[in-house]
């Protein structure tokens, strides 16, 4: 203890009450460097309180990175402060502006333009901020204000000299963030402040040791065999097509297709450059094929970044491929590629110009702009760059499309065009950060057998979460979901005692061969960069298979057992499940920033059987 405040233990909770309005500190005994302190406070009467870390003696006393949580009527922010040896302020500075999606922040160039977001180092762009939610959301914006006199929960990161703090889960990048270079703090304890004329409780302090990182033993699920067919970060998306047209399907993934069977041989559909993992997002995000040209050679749909692509194969000729740009205002991360209108060919659905829509080529002329059907009303744009999914809801036999937001229901044939009947539900989660809610590609399909299409979703791309919706139906056929949790943090009893976040990628597949479709889903490693914006970004890049159980004693007549594929790859922000070379067996193939994998299907493999603390496991 240092200063003029007294510290005790009661009930599980550390309690500060201050002798005098300048107050004191309690200086925990563990120093470290790069530190995450989660707790939940509550400040009582004419409180002031925070928390200082890598607390360093000084000849004068002590200086470090002060958090002010609660500074009288003052708002909160972040300073470098020093204190004397009696644990009086001597001095604080505000630390300048920091965040963003890179570990740690540099000095821009010399030659630094004044625009915004201009001149900065890559990764150090302004994120977009939050605008709003679309109209007749289901969603309400989450109050993260400060609660006086109530237990208000706190999350600090301080890694390298980036300083983030959230507060009631309050979006990142405000007041509370900051640079903490290593002349203001290097090394030392957190220390917790109370001053004012009130008392401050802290219950369910955590600390974590960010320098400390763990690498777990690879490990491959016995059900497949893995072929890691190129090491380099090119693209998050891949699909398949019988490119050269030898009756074998080759992979296509960001800049390369690969020929089968072997996969050894690549070309390259337009000029390769690796990305950087840490600093840079892949511009690759969609890769798709299909004959669009009518020509009898498989094409690739490719999103560079936010447009999308079509490159036309040369037709067996050793050159890169023509480029046409056809969709160039696509806003969402997930695209899915199903036959909407149902002609027999894939169409894409996705996120445009702020609304949910889907498109097509004009058979005539397949390279020119796509014709865009929107079937939403405006306002899905920033708050709906995530989840999106294709399926039969209502089952009429038409395709509708659903997204974090709700469902659209197709309009019947011969409809004159215009937004589709909107049915909103709630099938995703807020963010931590404010944004975009919803994660991967939806599955749409029969969970528990009782002729109902249901739901199976990440609820957060880049956080927690996996559900799936159990459909329901009053007497009068109104439709209505009730959600059953798979998978949420690590605070919770998940399934197999499985927990990864950011799930970015997924698909559904029928994996055992049981008649049942499964879910699929990975972790795509620092999917916000190598930063600590998206929770957990260095846990194991995990794949998993989640198997549709039917279960009349589980909740909603169904659970989901997952079983690990691969724990050193993850997903990108698509996976593609598909029989390679047509044993029987589902293949699964991933591009992520760790590479290209194929995870080779095994003929009539069997299920494992272990208890249910092992389900996450591999066999051996």
């Amino acid at each position: 203890m240092l200063g003029e405040a007294d510290w005790r233990a009661e009930n599980g909770e550390i309690v500060g009450t201050p002798r005098s309005a300048a107050g004191g500190w309690l200086i925990l005994d563990h120093p470290l460097q790069d530190v995450q302190f989660a707790a939940n406070f509550r400040c009582t009467g004419g409180c002031r309180t925070g928390l200082m870390l890598r607390s360093q003696s000084r000849p004068e006393g002590l200086r470090g990175v002060y958090v002010s949580l609660r500074d009288g009527e003052n708002p909160a922010g972040a300073f470098a402060l020093s204190l004397d040896s009696q644990g009086r302020e001597l001095k604080r500075e505000p630390l300048k502006p920091g965040g963003g999606m890179v570990r740690f922040m540099t000095p821009p160039p010399a030659n630094a333009q004044g625009a915004a977001g201009m001149g900065r180092p890559l990764g150090q762009r302004r994120r977009i901020p939050f605008r709003g939610l679309p109209p007749d959301s289901p969603y309400a914006r989450p109050d993260y204000s400060y609660k006086p006199n109530e237990w208000n929960p706190l999350e600090v990161i301080l890694d390298a000299n980036i300083l983030r703090v959230w507060v009631n889960d309050g979006p990142e990048g405000g007041t509370t963030n900051g640079q903490a270079d290593e002349d203001i703090a290097n090394y030392g304890p957190v220390a917790l402040y109370v001053g004012g004329s009130g008392e401050v409780r802290f219950k369910q302090i955590e600390l974590k040791d960010l320098g400390r990182r763990v690498q777990p033993d690879e490990r491959i699920s016995s059900r497949f065999r893995m072929q890691h067919i190129n090491d380099f970060y090119y693209g998050w998306s891949a699909t398949a097509a019988d490119i050269n047209r030898d009756g074998i399907l080759d992979i296509i993934s960001g800049p390369f297709y690969y020929l089968g069977p072997d996969y050894r041989v690549s070309r390259e559909i337009y000029l390769s450059r690796t990305t950087d993992v840490s600093t840079q997002l892949t511009s690759a995000m969609v890769n798709f094929a299909y004959d669009y040209t009518g020509d009898g050679w498989p094409d690739v749909l490719i999103a560079s970044g936010r447009p999308m692509s079509l490159y036309v194969n040369p037709k067996g000729e050793a050159r890169r491929w023509d480029k046409y740009n056809v969709l160039p205002t696509i806003s969402s991360e997930i695209a899915v590629f199903r036959d909407v209108d149902g002609d027999g060919k894939p169409d894409v659905a996705f996120v445009g110009d702020g609304a949910v829509s889907w498109a097509s080529p004009d058979a005539a002329n397949p390279t020119a702009p796509w014709i865009v059907h929107q079937v939403s009303q405006q306002g899905y744009g920033v708050a709906a760059q995530h989840g999106l999914g294709v399926g039969d809801i209502n089952g009429d036999g038409r395709m509708d499309i659903v997204s974090p937001h709700g469902w659209w229901e197709q309009r019947r044939k011969g409809t004159p065009e215009g937004p589709w009947p909107y049915h909103p539900v709630a099938l995703g989660r807020w963010p931590r950060a404010g944004g975009s809610v919803g994660g991967a590609e939806m599955g749409v399909y029969d969970v528990n057998g009782d002729g109902l299409n249901d739901i199976v979703t990440s609820l957060g791309a880049h956080g927690w979460g996996l559900a799936w919706f159990e459909q329901k139906r009053d007497k009068g056929g109104a439709i209505s979901f009730t959600e059953h949790m798979i998978m949420d943090d690590y605070s919770t009893k998940n399934s197999g005692g499985v927990t990864f976040s950011e799930l970015h990628g997924s698909t559904v597949a029928d994996i055992d061969g049981d008649g049942i479709p499964d879910f699929v889903v990975g972790k795509r490693v620092f999917s916000h960069q190598e930063s600590y914006v998206d929770p957990d970004p260095y846990g194991p890049g995990v794949l998993y298979w989640f198997r549709t159980v039917r279960n009349s004693k589980a909740p909603g007549g169904a659970e989901f057992v997952p079983e690990l594929i691969h724990n050193r790859s993850g997903a990108g922000s698509t996976v593609l499940a598909v029989d390679l070379n047509k044993d029987g067996a589902i293949d699964i193939v991933t591009s992520t920033n760790r590479g290209t994998f194929i995870f080779w299907g095994k003929p009539n493999g069997k299920v494992e059987r272990r208890t249910k603390l092992d389900l996450h496991k591999p066999a051996e």
